[in-house]
């Protein structure tokens, strides 16, 4: 059964140094990296195990001379590309990226939410299935975790539902920092917080699983990454790491301790 609309599909990297950045994601998380083949741009498909689980872009003097840095940004997929872009900029969100299509892949945009924090929509030219988000059971390499860091967690909330149907579906305490908001689409997805002062900017972080989260921090400052937070346990049992890479993208994971 193909995605529904408002479904995570796809995550994507921007990086300074393509080769740089495929060697440190193989290393920690045991992606394979192949050419996408798209003419004209150094576009990378991750792999694990042979399904793809995202896509590298290496930055061009032109998009860093626009503002492009080292981030990971999120897929949602929609039904109608324009009618969601029409309808997220009616909500306050802007756009970053006009609708395109990409011949074999689909058509898609780049749009941000009101309170900033961009991402891509898209609709697959494909009906087969992404699990490039593993909704339906723990993937070694997969997306396991959606996170909006907000500065309006009440208006956020509010915007992705209205926008790709998802509800909450309970919430935890944290204490100063306030409460930690479950996201369902059908399965749980991830969670909204509110930003800390310490952060600079609102993001989304998306929790890559690991088999063993004590190897993972290892491996993050052998190949030149940083551990911003972490390891720390999560309810469930799992373990999670919020780090930077050897570029500067920030970058979380999740997974057993041993």
């Amino acid at each position: 059964m193909a995605n529904k609309h408002g479904d995570f599909i796809w995550y994507e990297l921007l990086t300074t140094q393509a080769d740089a950045a495929c060697a440190f994601y193989s290393s920690l998380l045991g992606w394979v990296s192949n050419d996408s083949g798209q003419a004209g741009m150094d576009y990378r498909i991750l792999t694990m195990a042979g399904e793809g689980v995202g896509g590298l872009m290496a930055i061009t003097p032109e998009m860093s001379a626009g503002g492009a840095r080292p981030v990971w940004l999120g897929y949602i997929g929609v039904d109608d590309v324009d009618a969601s872009a029409a309808s997220i900029l009616a909500a306050g969100g802007a756009e970053h990226m006009p609708a395109v299509d990409v011949p074999g892949v689909g058509r898609m945009a780049m749009l941000a939410d009101p309170q900033g924090v961009p991402f891509y929509i898209m609709k697959g030219a494909s009906d087969e299935t992404s699990h490039a988000f593993a909704a339906d059971r723990p993937r070694l390499g997969h997306c396991a975790w959606n996170e909006l860091v907000t500065t309006d967690q009440s208006a956020a909330l509010s915007f992705y539902a209205g926008q790709f149907g998802w509800c909450k579906d309970g919430e935890m305490a944290m204490g100063a920092m306030g409460k930690y908001e479950f996201l369902r689409h059908g399965s749980v997805i991830g969670a909204i917080m509110t930003k800390p002062p310490e952060q600079p900017t609102p993001n989304w972080n998306f929790y890559f699983r690991v088999p063993d989260i004590s190897a993972a921090a290892t491996r993050i400052k052998a190949g030149g990454g940083q551990i911003l937070n972490g390891p720390h346990e999560v309810p469930g049992g799992d373990w999670t790491i919020n780090g930077l890479d050897p570029q500067g993208a920030a970058f979380a994971l999740v997974g057993q301790k041993s």
